[in-house]
């Protein structure tokens, strides 16, 4: 599972705390990755390559009595893209180093910097609870209240936060909304409302503009439960309107979505609930999160739900690895008839799907995940984990999706390519090794493989299987 901030000051201050210029606090972080793609072989185009993507991130920020600001600048610099990895339909793009190239103008070497936040919060507006912050920000859903039980706060950064609306933190751009966000907070509870838009980002460095789309969402969270059994529930609706008047990935027709141009409104009604117990062999540890969805898909209605229930447990033996194996089972909706007036397919919004597909080859829609996991901590400085993910198409008639939503005016920002009516997907093992010496260095690699299997057979005639893996370091100052 993998970690994610879940609230606004990014990136985090050095743990020695900020450093100081004059009343000015400032601090950042430097990310390195190196990267090698092998993906699902196409009978034209490089499916294996190596890339480095990197970011520096500056923060300068300052507190007041009744407010404070925030400036961060993002400088993303990727080098060594792969210039013939995308393949036309349905193999396209041969991994996200493939994106990354035909986003920029089919650029191999780019680097730009941008204001990733750029904003001013006002606390205490009308109550000690409540604060207001405009400008550009960074939001994460799910992520309005951090629990005090340690295993609910790993389980909403990990499983919960950033399923709908997120910063794509996983990319070496990212992507930030401005708008406006209130937060009115108690001890137990919290009500958000954001109301706001995407900027451009996630696979094209220049993240300074915007997308015609917005967001309206606001949420009520409740922690609550005494001793031995805490929780933390929350409910949402989320308003997304995208008019953008671009084509639209789904399954019908490319004649017939070519014709059509209106708009995408789309409300989507949900809710989590996260539980830990703690009892004499351990702690168990319950998820449930879903979300029904209605509107307009353009010119079709809009009828989809998803669902995501997980369990866990960390046994008290085998205290040196302090073992966590968790289980769980997601599935999105997809749509039954191409040809009639309803779009059936979940619809993921702005999430970050790195979070839940370590392989990011998959996300949410359309798609059945049966998953289990592994985390061992032998040490306070080490975490190893591990994921099993069974993958297939929630219904045949529908396509395989992934991405992560808009990122650029003239890029849908989802993929999807026809199976042929295959709905085996892929067999997904993968591990992770996270180590980190010292509070300010993190040190992590991964590696997944994707055991692909009938629908990978019919797109990707000349090799079905893919791995992908990459070297990180993460240096906070």
């Amino acid at each position: 599972m993998c970690a994610q901030a879940v609230d606004t000051p990014a990136p985090a201050p050095s743990p020695d705390g900020p450093i100081k210029l004059g009343n000015v606090d400032f601090s950042g972080t430097l990310r390195d990755r190196v990267y090698v793609w092998n993906w699902f072989q196409a009978p034209v185009g490089t499916s294996q390559y190596m890339y480095t993507g990197n970011y520096l991130r500056l923060s300068l920020a300052q507190q007041h009595p009744g407010w404070d600001w925030n400036a961060e600048f993002s400088v993303p610099f990727i080098f060594g893209l792969p210039n013939n990895s995308v393949d036309p339909a349905p193999q396209g793009a041969l991994g996200l180093g493939a994106n990354y190239y035909s986003a920029n103008n089919n650029l191999r070497n780019m680097a730009m910097i941008f204001p990733r936040q750029l904003f001013v919060r006002f606390h205490n507006v009308g109550s000690e609870r409540n604060k207001l912050q405009i400008g550009r920000l960074i939001f994460l859903d799910g992520g309005e209240l951090t629990p005090k039980n340690a295993t609910l706060a790993t389980l909403k950064k990990d499983r919960i936060s950033a399923r709908l609306i997120g910063d794509f933190g996983f990319s070496d751009i990212g992507r930030s909304f401005d708008g406006v966000r209130f937060s009115s907070t108690g001890k137990t509870d919290d009500f958000t409302f954001v109301a706001a838009t995407p900027t451009r980002g996630v696979f094209q460095p220049d993240g300074w503009g915007w997308n015609r789309a917005g967001f309206g969402y606001a949420s009520y969270t409740r922690q609550w439960g005494t001793g031995r059994h805490s929780a933390d529930t929350r409910v949402f609706v989320l308003e997304y309107d995208d008019w953008r008047h671009i084509l639209k990935t789904d399954n019908r027709p490319t004649a017939v979505r070519k014709a059509d141009t209106e708009n995408i409104l789309i409300e989507t009604y949900g809710g989590h609930s996260i539980h830990a117990f703690t009892a004499a062999p351990g702690i168990f540890d319950l998820v449930a999160w879903g979300a029904l969805q209605t509107g307009r898909w353009g010119t079709q209605q809009q009828h989809a739900y998803a669902f995501d229930l997980e369990a866990g447990f960390q046994p008290d033996i085998l205290r040196p690895l302090k073992p966590w194996v968790r289980g769980g089972y997601t599935e999105g909706s997809g749509d039954k008839n191409p040809n009639d007036n309803t779009h059936g397919t979940f619809f993921q919004v702005l999430p970050t799907p790195r979070l839940y597909a370590r392989f990011p080859f998959f996300n949410m829609m359309n798609t059945e995940d049966a998953f289990g996991a592994l985390i061992l901590r032998p040490h306070s400085t080490v975490k190893v984990s591990s994921e099993f993910h069974s993958l297939r198409l929630t219904d045949a008639n529908d396509l395989w999706y992934s991405g992560g939503g808009a990122y650029q005016p003239w890029s849908f920002g989802y993929t999807g390519r026809s199976t042929s009516g295959r709905r085996s997907l892929a067999n997904l093992y993968d591990v992770s090794v996270e180590f980190r010496p010292n509070r300010k260095l993190t040190l992590t690699a991964y590696l997944g493989y994707a055991q692909g299997l009938a629908a990978m057979e019919q797109i990707y005639t000349q090799g079905k299987n893919a791995q992908f893996g990459y070297l990180e370091l993460l240096y906070r100052f």
